[in-house]
Order: structure tokens, then C-alpha cells, then sequence
């Protein structure tokens, strides 16, 4: 079994045998219904990897669509922009519309962070630059950026990036994660932003870390859950695949990327957002 399957599946049966509720107190999210979006949850949840090795942490319990969400990581920190218009039309997404605040942007959230600080160039320049410097942080979490306009805080918040040798580490944080619905899309997203960045440097991926304080699954995804764990896991290997050529990280483009010997279990699932 796959180690991603295998950790995805203990971590669904401790979220729903020993996970906390927040049933019964104040919640921000809600359903479209207006019902407002309770959660059952773990916390201080890590998971390692080692990319070098073709340990890729996507499940293969339920179908991930793996262009749209490196897709969405190219809208971030390559684009740099909070605008849904751009994220609609050059990469076909929509799923951010949730969370438009009325000017078909975020606000000043996640790729305008990005640009304003001008956060991607920092950290290009610095692993060549210092390598082996132990200062390499994005952190989208910046609080003159949540005073400036509305918008959702960001979820996968900050990356911290080491040089070991001929690799690259990264270990991605996150306040918050929707395990079921975006839990392996984040993975293997920031995977494709490690790689993306490591070609740059002109290193090879290394270990990716992630660090999640608050794992939960939505009351409404309960029945979902218990489907994930009544599926066998798909026997091949799969893996992400950053096609040679390109280096410069402006530069690539999703269809750089092959996921290759993905055979994962249909039908695919669906979920009520909470938002």
C-alpha cells in the first residue's frame, strides 16, 4: 500500500474515532444552504515524504485532479494575483469563486502577498544566493495584508525551504485543512511548487514535510469518509513528473507536469463545501 494511502486512511479513522467537534459552538464557515459548517478534527498532524525517492503523498482512494490544482499554485506564485478573472480564464478554475468579496478578487490575499512583497523572487535569489542559509520563509500570513480589504486567511500560510547537498527541502504549514476534499490536492501542489523551484536553483526535490494544526472533516463529508475507508487502495506507484528543458521558474507551465502510473478509485466522490 501506498504510504500516502496508508497514513490517509489511519488519520479518517482517528479523525472519526477520537477527533474533537466543534458542534454546539460559533462557526465562520457555513454551507451554500446558509447551515452554518461543523467539523470533526485532529490537530498537530505531520506527515513526511521523501520526493527523491518517489514517495509522492496523492491518495489513490478517490480520483485527484492534479492540473487544476498545480494550476492554481502557478496563479499564486507565478501570476502573483488575487484576481478570479485571471484564474478563470488562463487556468480554468473556479472553485475560488466562493470566496470573490464583491470585486471578482480575493483581496489582498495569497498571490497579492506574493507580489507585494515580492516573496518569489526573495526566496529564487536567496537558495542561490545562500544556500545554505536557514532564512528561506514564504509566509502568506501577514496581518497589514487582512487589515487592507476582506478575504479568507490564508489556509496553506508558509514554506520553509533548506538546501541538504543536491537537494531541496521544503515543509509546507497549514492552519487549516479540509481533509477530504483539499487534503492531497495541497500536497501535491506545493510538491509541484518544490520542484518548480528546485529546477530553478538547480537542485533536485528532496523531503517534503507538512504540518497541519487543525485536520477535520466536515459533518456533511461523514458518509464520504466512511466510503474512503471501505476502498482498496490502487497497487501502483504514482508519480509527478517535472519534464526536462525548462529552468527558469517563470517559465513552466502545468503542462510541464505528468502524473504517471495514476490508476485511482472511481467513482469519483462529491462534497458540500463549507465557505
Amino acid at each position: 500500500m501506498l504510504k500516502a494511502d496508508k497514513v490517509f486512511i489511519e488519520n479518517i479513522k482517528e479523525i472519526m474515532e477520537n477527533g474533537n467537534t466543534d458542534e454546539g459552538q460559533k462557526v465562520r464557515p457555513h454551507y451554500a444552504d446558509g447551515v452554518e459548517a461543523h467539523t470533526i478534527f485532529i490537530t498537530q498532524v505531520v506527515e513526511k515524504y521523501n520526493i527523491a525517492n518517489n514517495e509522492f503523498p496523492i491518495t489513490t482512494l478517490r480520483p485527484i485532479y492534479i492540473k487544476k490544482a498545480i494550476s492554481e499554485i502557478l496563479w499564486i506564485y507565478q501570476d502573483q494575483t488575487e484576481n478570479l478573472e485571471v484564474l478563470k480564464d488562463k487556468h480554468g478554475i473556479t472553485w475560488w469563486d466562493e470566496w470573490d468579496i464583491g470585486n471578482r478578487t480575493i483581496g489582498q490575499r495569497y498571490g497579492a502577498t506574493v507580489r507585494k512583497y515580492d516573496l518569489m523572487n526573495g526566496l529564487l535569489k536567496g537558495l542561490k544566493n545562500e544556500p545554505y542559509g536557514r532564512r528561506h520563509i514564504v509566509n502568506l500570513y501577514q496581518y497589514a495584508d487582512f487589515k487592507e480589504s476582506k478575504g479568507l486567511y490564508p489556509c496553506a500560510f508558509e514554506t520553509l525551504w533548506s538546501v541538504r547537498g543536491e537537494y531541496l527541502d521544503m515543509t509546507l504549514s497549514q492552519r487549516s485543512s479540509d481533509y477530504l476534499v483539499a487534503g492531497h490536492i495541497n500536497k501535491m501542489q506545493y510538491v509541484a511548487l518544490m520542484m518548480m523551484v528546485a529546477r530553478h536553483v538547480g537542485l533536485k526535490p528532496g523531503n517534503f514535510m507538512h504540518v497541519v494544526q487543525n485536520l477535520h472533516i466536515y459533518d456533511r463529508h461523514l458518509e464520504q469518509a466512511r466510503e474512503l475507508l471501505s476502498r482498496t487502495p490502487s497497487e501502483k506507484t504514482p508519480r509527478l513528473i517535472l519534464k526536462e528543458g525548462k529552468t527558469d521558474f517563470y517559465s513552466f507551465t502545468v503542462d510541464d507536469f505528468e502524473l504517471v502510473d495514476y490508476e485511482p478509485v472511481k467513482p469519483q466522490l462529491k462534497f458540500e463545501l463549507g465557505i
